[in-house]
């Protein structure tokens, strides 16, 4: 990656621009960086302006005042786009990202024009309470009890990647998860189990595809195929030999689906300059 470029205060959003064109922004997961995009970059600069950010708190990005509102980060996006003089964007989110999307869209949806729902869910609000407090516990206990990231590194690993993966992608997820700063992953941690976008799934107005994966143990097909049925008029995709991260498991197929979709819709965003 090269050096970021910043947004204005009162906290500075870092990112990635590559191409000029209708504007396509990347949105990582909790456990990412805008690293985690760099095939689509290069994949997509050739005919769009394509942009990938580190949410607050993530990567080269200031951390977040707290306590963090899961809201904060959909007002990031908004300030990126009207720093970068966009009026509407395509929105890529993976994981946490897709809700981020699924946040931006409900609040601001004259802005978007698709979504791209990848490895993503609508909310984690609605889970029962004990299946919340399990999952927090699973991320938190140990980050609570004075372990880093990089000692808690190869146990995300496993959860997230696929049976596929290769030593080369391992090894850049695994530098990836030790990048995490603490606090900011800790907060990130505790917004995302209070989101619950169920309701907007059928009010969603914008071409929409949604990507899902064969070995994905964090956000199951069927999660997937659950929220494509809802959404009106959406795409399933659906990425073989692929865990969570299906864009850098399996890039090629990935961005081979999300261009052949932009390619119909491109028009709909706002053209930038290189």
């Amino acid at each position: 990656m090269t050096a970021p470029q910043r947004t204005p205060g009162p906290v500075r959003i870092a990112y990635e621009r590559r191409g000029a064109g209708p504007l396509v922004v990347f949105l990582h997961g909790v456990g990412g960086n805008r690293s985690n995009w760099i095939e689509q970059l290069a994949h997509l600069s050739p005919r769009h302006c394509a942009v990938s950010w580190d949410a607050r708190g993530y990567g080269d990005s200031d951390d977040p005042p707290t306590p963090l509102a899961f809201s904060d980060y959909a007002d990031d996006l908004r300030r990126l786009l009207d720093h970068l003089g966009a009026e509407r964007a395509h929105l890529v989110g993976l994981s946490m990202g897709g809700i981020i999307a699924h946040d931006f869209d409900s609040r601001y949806g004259d802005r978007v024009a698709s979504l791209t729902l990848a490895n993503t869910t609508s909310g984690l609000g609605h889970y029962p309470p004990e299946r919340v407090a399990a999952l927090l516990a699973s991320r938190l206990a140990p980050l609570e009890a004075g372990r880093t990231t990089a000692q808690m590194g190869e146990a995300l690993l496993a959860e997230l990647a696929g049976p596929h993966i290769t030593t080369a992608q391992r090894e850049r997820l695994y530098r990836s998860l030790t990048a995490l700063r603490v606090e900011p992953y800790k907060q990130a941690l505790r917004a995302i189990v209070t989101t619950d976008f169920r309701a907007h799934l059928p009010r969603i107005a914008v071409p929409t595809l949604v990507i899902t994966s064969e070995h994905d143990q964090v956000v199951p097909p069927a999660v997937s195929r659950a929220m494509a049925e809802a959404i009106p008029d959406a795409e399933l995709v659906t990425i073989p030999r692929a865990g969570h991260l299906s864009n850098i498991e399996q890039p090629e197929l990935f961005n081979a689906a999300v261009a052949k979709f932009l390619d119909r819709h491109a028009e709909r965003a706002s053209v930038l300059p290189g």
